[in-house]
């Protein structure tokens, strides 16, 4: 039996330290129960699928995503009541207008990451929950939605206590030593530069996607300490300079050789400033920026580690493609659509609760990668968690009404599931968090419970059509595919890249995060397979932070006798003329007192971005004759 389970867990991945955190969320499903029964909730349910949607590893990250949903289900239930109030008289128009304001807050999500994009979806389904459910009692959707909101807050407080309770443990020490770890392999990949050794672009991708997929948890660190506001911010700073570092060390990686790039021993990374400034001096300008970007990269850990806030308060900001949002939320609105008119065609009587899980799952796939796959796992996902809510009310439960027994019936149930949504494969993590929810909405504990095979068999093929009728709305109207993703976003980036100043007011770091959340997300597309494209977004990527190297530099010589070369450039900048840009390079050279001044700088600066201006046409000729 043991060897048994533990080949189950090598199978699905399950780490050791899951017990204690399933543990935990089984703890907080009975306090929410017992405390919704002792309150007299009409929808106790509610309180325990909270805590199954709130189920996450650290006590952070459980509280930011608490504090989202409670602050999304205002928002929607004040939808609702609009909603109802406008077109309580014709359901028609009240489906449509369900169906726009789905679409909106998919569009929203979109547009963000995390808990927020989490946040924006639940919004939008909130709406088929409180008003769809109440389409034949309009005048009930307010007590409603009161209702839901009272059982939201129990599930929160549950969840809240007992991690605190328990010791749940904290989402920053594991970030720091996660961000020393990224740190010293980017500091190996600069390394293996400067001895000229060409880094492949697989290291570049492994490590930017690393440090950008850690955005969206930044926020929750604000609220595990007093001084979590602070640990976030160097947090923030910290992966903003990474990325930074990593572009400086790319740059030598793929810098002509006819530049001059020193070769730097890798004693020069060390971690006084005085001395890395020292063993720079004899080094090109490019060098000496990535000493300074990796000595800003290691005051904001020493500020993480100390609590202290960094010495650059540095946003992270997300790319954000506005068309591939609209595209998600019209398409996410449609199948709402379509889902609704066969519903409406078929007159169930109960479809309005097949509805609201429908827009659940719509909702939540749109804010995944791949939208149908989780359609496909909610799917499959739902028998079985109907399967093991019908073996819980029918054969453990068996028609018992005392409290003690539901929790001790709950425990294998509840606990399985956690652990499954800590696996590392998304599907059985998808699986795991289905059948953690599901089974509780099935099961829809009560005081006292109701054991009604009719309405356990109605609530269980109303699930299931659900995904089902959702997979086939999304074989009509398919979401938007990989590729018209990657396209657009490349699109995007070939038109950011010819812009003269990509600054928009902002820190050159942050706007360079924002290039690489960009190649993230045609990562997430695919886009480590479509080589060619991916090629050429590194190259725009290279060319537009070059572009904006050079108008920093540029703003800094001020000198009158400079104010020419510094026109004649910018103005070769956004006409992407190379020879221009070397020649002003060579014109401050003959002007340059000695070799680290102010004007070198600048001429070596012009000489990277030709290069790169170049580099970006030679490999796609194709698009720049066109």
């Amino acid at each position: 039996m043991v060897a048994t389970t533990a080949r189950l867990i090598s199978v699905v991945k399950i780490p050791v330290s899951a017990w204690t955190f399933a543990v935990r969320v089984w703890l907080a499903t009975i306090v929410a129960l017992f405390v919704s029964f002792w309150l007299q909730l009409e929808v106790p349910t509610s309180a325990a699928v909270t805590v199954a949607i709130l189920a996450e590893p650290t006590r952070g990250q459980a509280l930011d995503k608490a504090a989202f949903r409670l602050t999304a289900t205002i928002l929607g239930v004040i939808a609702s009541i609009a909603i109802t109030g406008l077109f309580s008289q014709t359901r028609d128009l009240m489906l449509v207008a369900c169906s726009v304001w789905l679409g909106l807050c998919v569009f929203a999500a979109k547009l963000l990451d995390g808990y927020r994009a989490y946040a924006a979806v639940l919004s939008g389904y909130t709406v088929a929950i409180v008003a769809i459910q109440q389409i034949d009692n309009p005048q009930q959707v307010f007590d409603a939605g009161v209702q839901r909101g009272a059982a939201i807050a129990v599930g929160i407080m549950s969840i809240a206590v007992v991690n605190a309770l328990m010791s749940a443990p904290d989402r920053h020490p594991r970030l720091a030593a996660q961000l020393e770890a990224i740190h010293r392999r980017v500091r190996e990949y600069a390394t293996a530069t400067f001895h000229s050794a060409r880094s492949s672009s697989a290291t570049f991708l492994a490590l930017l996607e690393e440090i950008v997929r850690l955005r969206p948890e930044i926020g929750s660190v604000v609220l595990e300490s007093s001084s979590g506001s602070v640990r976030s911010a160097a947090v923030r700073s910290a992966a903003v300079g990474l990325i930074a570092e990593l572009q400086a060390a790319r740059t030598l990686n793929t810098a002509p050789t006819h530049l001059d790039v020193a070769a730097l021993d890798p004693a020069s990374f060390v971690d006084e400033p005085s001395h890395a400034s020292d063993g720079a001096t004899e080094s090109s300008w490019k060098t000496r920026e990535l000493l300074r970007r990796d000595h800003n990269v290691r005051q904001d850990l020493s500020a993480l580690k100390s609590a202290k806030w960094p010495s650059r308060l540095w946003r992270a900001p997300l790319y954000r493609s506005y068309r591939i949002a609209a595209e998600s939320g019209l398409r996410a609105a449609l199948w709402f659509l379509i889902a609704s008119t066969f519903f409406v065609w078929a007159g169930w009587p109960a479809a309005s609760a097949s509805l609201s899980s429908l827009a659940q799952f719509a909702a939540l796939g749109a804010i995944t990668p791949n939208p149908r796959g989780f359609s496909t796992i909610a799917l499959v996902g739902a028998p079985i968690a109907a399967v093991m809510a019908g073996v819980l009310e029918f054969i453990v439960l068996d028609g018992a009404d005392g409290f003690l027994v539901l929790a001790i019936a709950l425990a294998p149930f509840t606990i399985s599931a956690a652990l499954l949504t800590t696996s590392q494969s998304p599907l059985w993590s998808g699986l795991g968090r289905i059948n953690l929810v599901g089974i509780a909405t099935i099961l829809a504990p009560s005081n006292p419970q109701s054991y009604n095979p009719q309405i356990f068999l109605f609530t269980s093929v109303f699930l299931i059509a659900a995904a089902a009728v959702l997979l086939a709305a999304q074989t009509l109207v398919p979401p938007v595919s990989d590729h018209k993703q990657r396209m657009r976003l490349l699109a995007e980036a070939r038109e950011a890249s010819r812009e003269a100043d990509l600054n928009n007011n902002e820190a050159a770091e942050e706007a360079t995060f924002r290039d690489a959340s960009r190649i993230e997300q045609f990562l997430c597309a695919g886009g480590a397979r479509d080589t060619r494209a991916l090629a050429e977004l590194f190259s725009c990527f290279d060319q537009s932070e070059m572009v904006r190297l050079c108008n920093t530099k540029l703003m800094q010589l001020a000198d009158v006798p400079f104010v020419p070369l510094v026109q004649k450039a910018r103005a070769a900048i956004v006409a992407q003329d190379t020879e221009a840009l070397r020649a002003v390079a060579h014109d401050l050279v003959d002007q340059t007192t000695h070799k680290d001044s102010i004007e070198g700088e600048v001429a070596e600066c012009l000489l990277l971005a030709s290069a790169s201006i170049d580099r970006n046409r030679s490999t796609h000729p194709a698009r720049e004759a066109s």
